[in-house]
């Protein structure tokens, strides 16, 4: 899981956590999108941050 609090060391910056709002605000701001659509997108690639980049900017 991404973002563990009790686990100490290197970040995952390859995930991204929907539990964090603060993560869920910077992806749907960075693409100008809804929370919903972020939510969504965010899902389908499991977390993985390069693939949910990758479906939302095919919605711009």
């Amino acid at each position: 899981m991404a973002d563990n609090k009790k686990r100490r060391g290197k970040q995952d910056r390859t995930k991204i956590a929907l539990n964090e709002p603060y993560e869920l605000n910077y992806f749907k701001r960075k693409h100008s999108i809804t929370k919903e659509q972020a939510e969504k997108i965010i899902k389908a690639a499991k977390g993985n941050r390069q693939k949910a980049n990758e479906a939302a900017e095919k919605l711009m």
